[in-house]
């Protein structure tokens, strides 16, 4: 156990109820390259994974690589991906990323943290993914539903982003740090939702600091 507030949070059994609940817990990205991950990750932020795919799938056929994305101006790319909020920078940074990839790395996605995050629109988040799911890198992406579920339950406390995936990295063993991420991000949207968490289905209740200091939040063996 480890502490982040009053009470001792039962990391372990948090990390075990989660993996029972969600056994198969993976990327909900379509992606078969590492380029093709990289673009579905820039295109992701602040928009849904589903909307991503659906427009990855009529994108990643025909330009699915470094050289076949440059053959389209950012005009044409931003067209194809104007379903997709803040699709006008995103053309023009998958542009500018394509043609360094190609320039600097022979045409391959690097594999380092710091090399990843000199390619324009890509942050911590966004490198994480790509390194953990793509090169099989241990990482924890901490998106809006990580950053969210994580400080939630009592598995960190930080207004930080950047603070939140250290503690999470000091919490959770090495080897589960990319599974652990993906479970964070499956229970964010299929249970610990933003405004309204189903915490009367939810797994971890019995763990969950928000509900153990929550007076809206009814016990389960409450009687009504």
């Amino acid at each position: 156990m480890t502490k982040t507030g009053k009470q001792p949070v039962p990391v372990r059994l948090i990390l075990d109820r989660l993996q029972e609940t969600y056994p198969n817990a993976h990327c909900e990205l379509h992606f078969t390259t590492p380029f093709e991950l990289l673009v579905a990750t820039i295109l992701s932020a602040q928009t849904t994974d589903q909307k991503v795919n659906e427009v990855t799938k009529d994108l990643f056929p025909e330009y699915g690589t470094p050289e076949r994305l440059l053959t389209l101006s950012e005009e044409e790319l931003s067209e194809k991906i104007k379903t997709i909020g803040l699709y006008k920078n995103k053309s023009r940074n998958l542009l500018r990323t394509a043609r360094i990839i190609l320039e600097r790395h022979g045409g391959e996605v690097p594999r380092t943290m710091e090399e990843l995050l000199l390619l324009p629109g890509v942050g911590r988040k966004t490198a994480n993914v790509v390194l953990s799911n793509a090169f099989g890198v241990p990482a924890i992406a901490v998106d809006t539903h990580v950053f969210r579920v994580s400080n939630r339950i009592g598995l960190a406390n930080s207004e930080d982003v950047l603070e939140t995936e250290k503690q999470l990295m000091d919490l959770i063993p090495r080897s589960e740090w990319s599974f652990a991420h993906h479970l964070l991000i499956w229970h964010g949207r299929r249970i610990c939702h933003a405004r309204a968490p189903r915490c009367m289905e939810c797994p971890i209740f019995p763990y969950c600091r928000f509900a153990s200091q929550s007076d809206a939040v009814p016990k389960k063996n409450d009687k009504k």
